[in-house]
């Protein structure tokens, strides 16, 4: 993050090195809170719609109350971007449980939010496809983006052991999400599947379940490890990543061990809708 950049937090937008919480945030104290994170391009923030909704929305389940109604966060989302002036950036907006008495209870929620230069995945991992692990377990709380990413954080150092780029979570045989990511398979009547259960919902897999129905057949529901070893291609996805193929699983190769031509087929569409929202839809 630059030094000269400036974040908002507890209702001014300040310099980012005077940018500080105490330390009886809940959030500092047990961990508690929310976030959520969108691209921006030349002023323009992708999708901002459905990031608010999902921020509103991982409050409600973790019963914190947002500040600000979305037309006044939208406004303050705004002029932190001005004032940045960072052509291709990352926001993220944090919600703590607030400077808590006891440090336990939730108090008045603290609203934090930075924007950072962005950068996209390497060309080489689009080109050649990554090798991820799995691993038991499943997300606390798995509908709300929680600032909770204990185990994902944990477990970076067995992924690095292993030659791999992530980690997926699974449970009984039954996969769910990445820490940070989304997962999808290609089926081999070519149709695109995706789990519906213990995941975040992410916008960025969404926006794939749109845009995979106008060409494939698209589904969310449960996919099983089984189902992964007989696909013909697997993907990851997220609002930084986009969508990364997924060309090993453990010891399992995906398909022909090559990024499948859906997955690129779909980069492709995702790629053109991002211009069209900003060609359309300017903030």
């Amino acid at each position: 993050m630059s030094n000269g950049s400036y974040a908002f937090v507890r209702g001014e937008i300040i310099p980012i090195g005077d940018a500080f919480l105490h330390i009886s945030d809940l959030s500092i104290q047990r961990g508690y809170g929310i976030f959520d994170f969108f691209k921006v391009s030349n002023g323009h923030a992708f999708f901002l719609n459905d990031y608010l909704d999902r921020f509103y929305h991982s409050a409600a389940v973790m019963r914190l109350e947002v500040p600000y109604v979305p037309r006044d966060l939208r406004t303050i989302i705004q002029q932190l971007i001005r004032q940045n002036d960072m052509p291709e950036s990352g926001v993220k907006m944090i919600l703590t449980g607030g400077y808590s008495r006891d440090g336990y209870q939730p108090e008045q929620p603290n609203l934090i939010i930075t924007q950072q230069p962005l950068k996209l995945p390497a060309s080489e991992q689009i080109e050649k496809g990554i090798k991820v692990i799995t691993y038991e377990y499943v997300r606390d709380f798995p509908l709300a983006k929680t600032i909770n990413y204990t185990m994902g954080i944990w477990l970076s150092k067995m992924v690095a052991e292993k030659g791999a780029s992530d980690v997926l979570y699974c449970k009984d045989g039954v996969v769910s999400e990445f820490p940070r990511c989304n997962f999808f398979i290609v089926k081999k009547d070519g149709s695109v599947a995706t789990p519906d259960k213990n995941i975040l919902r992410g916008v960025t897999r969404m926006k794939i379940l749109s845009l995979a129905a106008k060409h494939h057949r698209s589904e969310s529901g449960k996919i099983t490890l089984d189902d992964v070893r007989n696909a013909k291609e697997a993907f990851l996805t997220s609002t930084t990543k986009r969508i990364v193929p997924i060309v090993q699983i453990d010891d399992m190769i995906i398909g022909d061990g090559k990024p499948g031509p859906v997955t690129l087929s779909l980069l492709n569409h995702l790629i053109n809708l991002e211009k069209s929202d900003l060609r359309d839809s300017p903030l």
